[in-house]
């Protein structure tokens, strides 16, 4: 298999939720427009159509008031193990693996880009390595309020 390392983001944490409740947070448009992007942003879920070949498009709305339409494919999909989908404009395939540990869930997220430069211009321009991080804390976040409720 190809070495993609030098074209990739990848991150990894131990949420402290069960699987079920990890998977409903990113598979529920309700609930992934209220975590989904870095700090500062929000979102406007347009179409979720979770399943593989289905359509996913959503607007990000910068603390700025930009805003960045975004597009993406689900190419595989794996209940509560994974989920993997091909974004458009800049075009990266994102993996995140889920691996449930009792009341904690190990997830693993990656975005492949098609080359390096790709993925360095994303990351100057859009500072997408920091984001990716912040996305994670806000979903973190967004679980621990979740959970006293359920």
């Amino acid at each position: 298999m190809e070495n993609t390392e030098r074209r990739q983001l990848s991150i990894s944490r131990t949420l402290k939720a069960p699987i079920a409740l990890v998977w409903e947070v990113w598979t529920n448009p309700e609930h992934i427009a209220q975590w989904w992007g870095p700090n500062g942003f929000t979102n406007t879920i347009q179409q979720m159509d979770f399943k593989e070949g289905g359509e996913w498009k959503l607007t990000m709305h910068g603390s700025d008031g930009t805003n960045y339409p975004n597009r993406s494919i689900f190419k595989e999909i794996v209940p509560h193990k994974k989920i993997v989908f091909e974004h458009f404009n800049p075009h990266f395939i994102t993996t995140v693996v889920f691996e449930p540990n009792g009341e904690e869930t190990h997830m693993s997220w990656t975005a492949v880009f098609d080359t390096e430069e790709m993925l360095q211009t994303v990351i100057k321009a859009h500072k997408a390595d920091e984001g990716m991080k912040q996305n994670i804390a806000k979903l973190e976040n967004y679980i621990s309020q979740l959970k006293p409720s359920l």
